[in-house]
């Protein structure tokens, strides 16, 4: 904790005057472009991995980057994505996985979490494949597992009203990523083909 508490201080001494005009607009300003919805691991920070600005993206990050599809009652990730696109108005919703993701592994393994029940509960969101079984062509099970969460979620989003009244106007897109963490690689869905390809800019 103190390290934590050393870099707030070091925030407040270096960083916060040299942008202070920034954090002075952001005090009155909130209009991100983008939600960026990934996973809570704490490897994968989107600010950094998108070089982008606070007050840029608005960031949902869940375990697994899973979105429960739209349901009646409320709940903190619904709220949020209603929010992004109901009052911030943004126009891109990005869900991105990444490698080595820890909810995908416990799913493609097929591992015991009757002693983890809350995470077990919230995996159910995102088990798109048999436990432990690999991929036709041989291929890594956890890497395929974790692109076909990418491609749930997306679908679980687009169940969500305000989200499928934005797809309706034609006022949002989505889109598919996939981030390696040891390369820094990042791979974007194309709709066309259903495959993962090299995001380009």
């Amino acid at each position: 904790m103190r390290d934590i508490a050393e870099g707030v201080q070091r925030f407040q001494r270096d960083v916060f005057p040299a942008r202070a005009a920034l954090f002075e607009h952001l005090a009155a300003t909130h209009r991100p472009a983008a939600l960026f919805i990934g996973c809570s691991d704490a490897r994968v920070v989107p600010e950094l991995i998108t070089q982008r600005e606070p007050g840029e993206l608005f960031v949902i990050r869940t375990a697994g980057n899973i979105v429960p599809a739209g349901a009646a009652g409320a709940d903190g990730v619904a709220a949020s994505i209603e929010y992004a696109v109901g009052v911030l108005g943004v126009s891109d919703i990005i869900v991105c996985g990444h490698s080595a993701c820890g909810a995908m592994t416990a799913l493609a393994e097929g591992r015991d979490l009757t002693a983890l029940p809350a995470i077990a509960d919230w995996l159910r969101y995102a088990d798109t494949a048999p436990a432990g079984t690999a991929p036709a062509d041989g291929g890594d099970a956890v890497a395929a597992l974790i692109r076909d969460n990418v491609l749930t979620q997306l679908e679980h989003l687009a169940t969500h009203p305000s989200v499928a009244r934005a797809l309706d106007r034609h006022t949002v897109t989505l889109h598919g990523w996939v981030y390696d963490i040891g390369t820094g690689a990042v791979e974007e869905l194309d709709t066309a083909s259903g495959r993962f390809t090299a995001l380009t800019g």
